[in-house]
């Protein structure tokens, strides 16, 4: 019997698999953009236009995809980033990218309003754990969070400062998506389409924010969603890069850069990398597409900390184009989730692989036996 390896051969496969796999309202929180979603378009488009001048006659090799960031050696220049209420997408979904990431040696973000714990993401991932914050209001609950991560054992912690104000996402709206699901008959209606999110969500518990639920009061725990709103800083500013450099004492990234001033800012507030990022298109739909701001943040940069980047990546060629353009590392969100929503258990192991083998088949066309190779083309 064929299997998934023949079925879904790249990311692009699953994509169809997953939304038929899913409930209407978690598929639109996850596909989704703002506005128009011009955005979400550009960042492929752009990405689609980079031409990579491949090499002849290099003879027999086997490329190396490995690569070393924060000090630690990884088996890929990429890694999962973070995604907010994932397990709504997959129940465990969490869970199942950490397991992956230990296993085949890149890293997982957890981000802060996803649905599981930094306690137990961490003791599955390993040492490739990282964990995403949101800036918060209460520097209490903020202060707490980052001691567990710590304590935790995670050591990279990713802020992100694109989100000044919950986006208008129209898809989300439309779509009623509410955390946790109010029980309707409409929602009841859609996730009986779905049976095998439906058992698997029996299985693991309504999605929560696990993360957070210890700081809401019992009686909030019905609009847990509306409760994460009231405690996040929206407003953040450079003040609040610096104080995290002084509190967080393991590597700080920060994501969601567009610009170089904004990298310098990054730099001089003590980051150790910055994240060329629009939040795959769920933000600002007026922003550059992520790799034609890319260019001229490396340039800024100029290998002072790794730059990471994101938004749009699908394919291992993705990769590379980024990698050529000046990134060190890419970070999937969408991708990812959609393996895992396709294959389950399965998924998150099935998207490094495919990833990886495109990425490799591409590193021979260029006749590039390292990622050293790559970047030092561009």
């Amino acid at each position: 019997m064929a299997g998934p390896e023949t079925h879904y051969p790249a990311l692009a496969y699953m994509i169809d698999r997953a939304r038929r796999r899913v409930p209407y309202f978690a598929w639109e929180y996850l596909a989704s953009g703002t506005g128009a979603e011009r955005l979400i378009g550009d960042n492929r488009a752009a990405l689609d236009r980079i031409s990579l001048a491949p090499k002849v006659a290099q003879g027999r090799f086997q490329p190396d995809t490995s690569t070393r960031l924060f000090g630690q050696s990884f088996s890929v220049p990429f890694g999962a980033g973070p995604v907010g209420m994932s397990g709504l997408i997959w129940p465990g979904a969490e869970l199942i990218l950490a397991k992956a990431a230990r296993a085949n040696g890149f890293p997982y973000t957890l981000s802060m309003v996803a649905n599981e714990t930094p306690e137990a993401v961490a003791e599955t991932g390993g040492k490739n754990a990282w964990f995403q914050l949101y800036p918060l209001k209460e520097r209490e609950i903020e202060d707490d969070l980052l001691g567990r991560a710590a304590a935790a054992g995670i050591r990279t912690l990713v802020v992100t400062l694109d989100v000044p104000v919950g986006s208008r996402r129209e898809r989300q709206l439309a779509a009623g998506l509410t955390v946790p699901p109010k029980i309707t008959p409409l929602t009841l209606w859609r996730v009986a389409q779905r049976p095998h999110w439906a058992l698997a969500t029996l299985r693991h518990g309504q999605p929560r924010f696990r993360t957070l639920e210890t700081y809401f009061p019992s009686s909030a725990m019905a609009d847990s969603a509306k409760m994460v709103g009231t405690i996040v800083d929206g407003r953040p500013d450079w003040a609040t890069v610096t104080r995290l450099r002084q509190q967080w004492q393991g590597n700080l990234v920060i994501k969601g850069i567009l610009s170089a001033d904004e990298a310098e800012q990054a730099i001089d507030c003590g980051a150790d990398a910055v994240v060329v990022s629009n939040h795959g298109g769920r933000q600002f739909d007026a922003a550059p597409a992520s790799i034609d701001a890319l260019p001229a943040v490396a340039e800024k940069v100029a290998g002072r900390v790794p730059v990471l980047f994101d938004s749009g990546v699908l394919w291992g060629l993705d990769i590379l184009r980024a990698l050529s353009r000046g990134a060190d590392f890419c970070l999937l969100g969408r991708g990812f989730l959609y393996a895992v929503a396709a294959l389950g258990a399965e998924g998150g192991n099935h998207a490094y692989s495919v990833l990886k083998q495109d990425l490799e088949t591409n590193m021979i066309q260029m006749g590039a036996r390292t990622i050293g190779d790559v970047t030092g083309q561009r």
